[in-house]
């Protein structure tokens, strides 16, 4: 499945032009995305939105993989690009995903090509263009990190910027178990925040503010305030593998989780995720599950403070170049270190600054193949494998936000408004 039988490692070409939506497959989007999310009650609020008409930017959360089909709904009855990662090529097909709308990108990746094209797809084609600045599912619940450069995003492209807000999504299908959805009713929010003349005024900073404002979330607080009661027996199955390392003895890699109960295999202590989220432990005492989530964050940057940290692994890797598949590259080396990563594979060595990268790419089971990080440059993604019990995705994600908040401090950010100016 999704393999690259002739091994072509020929780039994805970034700067081919998108395509409005293929009016053949229009009903095919609508519909489809009607039927997957039918059974959990979508509702769309549109506040303000009565007189908009394409194009403008819009900026959605990515909860969960709910989103792919709430924001065509939320668009109806306009068409829409949209800028996805590299994967959904293969999955689909290039012609296909082309067709749909989608504009390629390589997640933390600065390319000014995918600027251009949301450009080119506002400006020339008239489009709507949406854009998920997290860049990945919530592990937790929570929002990802926002990218810094959004508000100078939105200014740059000189259109309206619309906001896509949702709910529900991550809790029908959460990040470490989306094999499996929960009922949950799915809201979304539709909201213009700024009309083109309104952004024409707007000071870059205020607007990147207001982007982060809207993009915030807390799931589990917003499932707990509407009493949204989970009764599916298995709800917290495969929760240790973001809630990787134990409150009580604080030992990592011990957790595990059955049915609807979390627990560590190396002190025996245990909690029940009950209906609305909230894990109970002994005494009954409530934690939540984005503050456990938060709290290994702080443990990582205890350990690197203390030079303790440790991310060397063996590892198998995997390529995708390009729409025809992922190619295997066999056996290699990972090691993360202030400066970034070093992945030795196939007597190369392939460095990723920690500079270049807000976040790391993090998969649970993807494919079914395990645990997995996926590191890209321009050319290429590389999934990353590894079968010792101690590589954990959510562990080397949260090193790679802190060395990335190091190493950018006091540096002057990349200005692809002037590089977008001179290329156009």
């Amino acid at each position: 499945m999704l393999n690259n039988k002739k091994k072509d490692m020929t780039p994805f070409d970034m700067n081919k032009k998108p395509v409005k939506q293929y009016p053949f497959l229009l009903p095919l989007i609508w519909g489809g995305a009607w039927l997957m999310t039918r059974s959990l009650g979508l509702k769309v609020e549109k506040a303000g939105m009565e007189k908009m008409k394409p194009p403008y930017l819009v900026l959605s959360t990515h909860q969960g993989f709910s989103d792919y089909y709430i924001a065509p709904l939320a668009l109806f009855p306009h068409r829409a690009n949209y800028v996805s990662d590299m994967e959904g090529f293969a999955a689909f097909g290039e012609w296909l995903y082309r067709g749909i709308g989608c504009i390629g990108k390589r997640r933390y990746v600065s390319d000014i090509a995918v600027v251009k094209n949301i450009y080119t797809a506002l400006h020339k084609n008239r489009q709507i263009v949406a854009v998920f600045p997290e860049s990945r599912h919530s592990n937790a619940g929570t929002t990802a990190y926002i990218p810094q450069n959004m508000g100078k995003l939105a200014k740059l492209m000189k259109v309206p910027v619309v906001m896509l807000s949702v709910h529900g999504s991550y809790l029908a299908g959460p990040f470490w178990d989306e094999a499996h959805t929960r009922k949950v009713p799915l809201q979304a929010k539709l909201e213009c925040i700024y009309t083109k003349e309104a952004l024409a005024q707007a000071q870059e900073d205020d607007v990147q503010q207001k982007i982060e404002e809207h993009l915030r979330y807390d799931e589990y607080k917003w499932q707990w305030e509407e009493k949204i009661a989970i009764t599916y027996p298995r709800r917290a199955e495969g929760l240790h593998m973001a809630l990787y390392q134990c409150r009580s003895c604080g030992k990592a890699f011990h957790m595990k989780s059955k049915g609807s109960s979390l627990f560590c295999e190396a002190c025996g202590s245990g909690w029940e995720m009950d209906e609305y989220g909230r894990l109970v432990g002994e005494k009954k005492k409530i934690t939540a599950i984005p503050d456990w989530y938060e709290w290994q964050r702080g443990e990582v940057e205890k350990e690197i403070g203390n030079e303790t940290y440790r991310c060397e692994f063996a590892v198998r890797v995997e390529a995708l170049p390009n729409a025809k598949g992922f190619i295997p590259m066999g056996e290699g080396r990972l090691v993360q270190e202030e400066s970034g990563f070093t992945l030795s594979v196939q007597n190369r060595e392939l460095f990723f600054d920690h500079r270049s990268r807000e976040s790391v790419q993090t998969e649970y089971n993807y494919r079914d193949r395990g645990p997995c990080i996926v590191l890209s440059d321009k050319d290429c993604c590389y999934y990353i494998y590894s079968d010792d019990p101690e590589f954990g995705p959510t562990k080397i994600q949260f090193a790679g936000e802190y060395y990335y908040r190091m190493r950018k401090q006091g540096e002057v950010p990349f200005d692809f408004g002037k590089h977008l100016s001179e290329n156009m």
